[in-house]
């Protein structure tokens, strides 16, 4: 089977084997964003065009691509939600040569029912599981998932726009003057997830940022650092009301500052696989009607 994980800005193809192993893998900027109108079929072809000659005729994608921005929406799924419901879900994409399916999107409520929604992390939750049947997942991001798993299925989840909001005020506000360094874990980071337990809310704790700087007591190199420990650390606070073991799925820096924060909150964090998403993709396509 092929699995691609197309997201808003990249896209991760992958040739798995019957087993699930991982037989080969492209990944690029090609993501929805870049694809014209109508240009989702040469897209494809581009991508995995080799594998689909060498033989392959089964395709199933996730994430954006199946949003109204993408080929074809695919309506949300109501959690809670299985790997059965999903593959029982998947909708058919025509494309000459290969018989396509896109998973959907999962839909929940918080406590206030106001709407959440995800593509493309359901798949890696799935299969970042390893086997268990419960489980609090956290995938860091622009917009950071945190998925509570319970007897095998999604049971609900919530959104933070945690690294957008940094990615905002690290640039485009006052703050960003003022900060020379990346953020990363060391004692400013500490000290912003410190910070971010105390009193005042999280606007008070973000201005307390600048006058820390104006008063000598936060050096510019230091200054991302802390304003990441703020965020993430009120990020933390809400998902993780109680210690508990965070299962984290992703790559890059934002993986290590999260399993800090999550260390500092009294939680223990466990970093996934980070093809979770090919792994997801194979267990759903385990369980689909294919003709």
């Amino acid at each position: 089977m092929i699995a691609v994980d197309w997201g808003t800005s990249s896209a991760r193809a992958y040739r798995l084997a019957p087993d699930g192993a991982v037989l080969a893998r492209r990944e690029g900027a090609g993501g929805i964003l870049r694809v014209p109108e109508g240009g989702f079929p040469a897209a494809l072809t581009e991508m995995v065009g080799e594998w689909l000659q060498a033989g392959e005729t089964r395709v199933l994608l996730s994430g954006m691509v199946g949003s109204r921005q993408g080929w074809q929406e695919a309506p949300y799924l109501a959690c809670p939600a299985g790997l059965d419901e999903l593959a029982a879900a998947l909708v058919p994409v025509p494309f000459a040569g290969a018989t396509v399916r896109l998973v959907p999107g999962l839909s929940a409520e918080d406590a206030a029912g106001t709407p959440e929604v995800m593509r493309g992390e359901e798949v890696q939750v799935f299969g970042a599981l390893a086997g268990a049947e419960d489980a609090l997942i956290c995938l860091p991001g622009s917009h950071a998932k945190w998925v509570r798993v319970a007897g095998g299925r999604i049971a609900g989840f919530t959104t933070s726009m945690t690294g957008e909001a940094f990615a905002a005020l690290s640039g485009h506000t006052i703050l960003g003057r003022m900060m020379t360094g990346p953020a990363e874990v060391g004692p400013a980071f500490e000290a912003g997830v410190a910070r971010s337990a105390e009193g005042g809310g999280l606007l008070h704790h973000l201005f307390g940022t600048r006058a820390l700087g104006l008063f000598g007591r936060l050096a510019p190199e230091d200054a991302a650092s802390y304003l990441s420990g703020l965020l993430i650390g009120h990020d933390v606070a809400a998902a993780m009301t109680e210690p508990a073991l965070v299962r984290l799925v992703g790559s890059g820096p934002l993986m290590a500052l999260y399993g800090r924060a999550i260390a500092l909150k009294s939680g223990q964090a466990v970093a996934g696989d980070p093809d979770a998403a090919a792994r997801g993709l194979s267990l759903i396509g385990e369980r689909t009607e294919w003709m």
